[in-house]
């Protein structure tokens, strides 16, 4: 199990941040995640950032990073430090891969051809070296994490075997892979605990691996609760998520809150609102200091 844990007498500085992708506006399901880690970090009296998650290029919006931003500020979620976009750090991501050296291997294998021998990759391509292009770059992943401790969901393990598997760090398109790109971002900006998303919660086993063999020690994690649509299915934009109304952040605001079962919270500005959802979350989670 990773040391993920922060003892009273050597915490560091609480950073958390908010790593939205440029492929949209916020929807709800987004301000919920942009709440809750915004709320965390305040009530531990530490840092929020926020990162631009475009490593994949492919999904980036025109101009969806600058709504984005604009939507956190309507909302007063106003971030500590300059905005990171992933997309400029390419060559911080390519000498990592070259740093990895003997960690990694080229895999021309297709999906296809992965499903037609089990459910997860069986790691065939680790004695076929070298591969023809294009092909991915996979990490050898003989020490996996197979369980940690959530804030939220207490000890979780995988859904599947898969999170044991040898996992991409960069892609046949030649982009770069999200396991990869996150962990060495939330490393260089010296992230202590990631809260998102639950949708999040399985590649987490992949990136507290990379964590592991990068640093040692994991930030803490929480995997905030999900906003189901009328069908059962997360709200996303691939599932054409209506944007927030930047016209009534303090009702938005007010929703995302019992979202994050904080219950009723009485306010009359948005300033007021984050000051006493601040309080709430420092009483649901026992954090003390505020």
């Amino acid at each position: 199990m990773p040391n993920n844990s922060h003892p009273d007498n050597s915490a560091p500085h609480y950073r958390g941040r908010f790593a939205p992708t440029p492929s949209g506006p916020l929807h709800f399901g987004s301000l919920v995640a942009a709440l809750g880690s915004y709320l965390d970090a305040k009530a531990h009296n530490g840092s929020w950032l926020v990162r631009v998650e475009d490593v994949d290029k492919t999904r980036a919006v025109e101009g969806a990073d600058t709504m984005i931003l604009a939507q956190l500020e309507t909302h007063g979620l106003y971030w500590d430090g300059e905005v990171i976009y992933q997309s400029d750090r390419d060559e911080v991501y390519q000498q990592v891969l070259h740093d990895l050296g003997n960690d990694i291997y080229s895999c021309d294998c297709s999906r296809q051809q992965i499903r037609q021998r089990g459910e997860c990759y069986d790691g065939l391509c680790r004695t076929r070296q070298p591969r023809p292009q294009p092909y991915a770059l996979r990490f050898i992943n003989d020490k996996p994490v197979t369980q940690f401790t959530d804030r939220w969901h207490g000890l979780v393990s995988p859904d599947s075997d898969c999170v044991e598997e040898d996992f991409i760090v960069k892609r046949r398109d030649n982009l770069f892979a999200y396991q990869l790109a996150v962990v060495v971002d939330d490393i260089a900006q010296q992230i202590t605990d990631v809260v998102r998303g639950s949708d999040l919660l399985q590649p987490s086993f992949w990136q507290l691996t990379l964590w592991q063999r990068f640093k040692g020690a994991c930030p803490r994690m929480m995997h905030l609760p999900l906003v189901l649509n009328t069908d059962g299915r997360k709200l996303s934009k691939q599932n054409h998520a209506a944007p927030i109304d930047s016209g009534q952040p303090l009702q938005n605001l007010k929703l995302a809150a019992t979202h994050l079962q904080l219950g009723e919270i009485n306010a009359e500005t948005v300033t007021e609102f984050l000051q006493k959802a601040t309080a709430s979350w420092c009483k649901k989670w026992h954090i003390m200091g505020n």
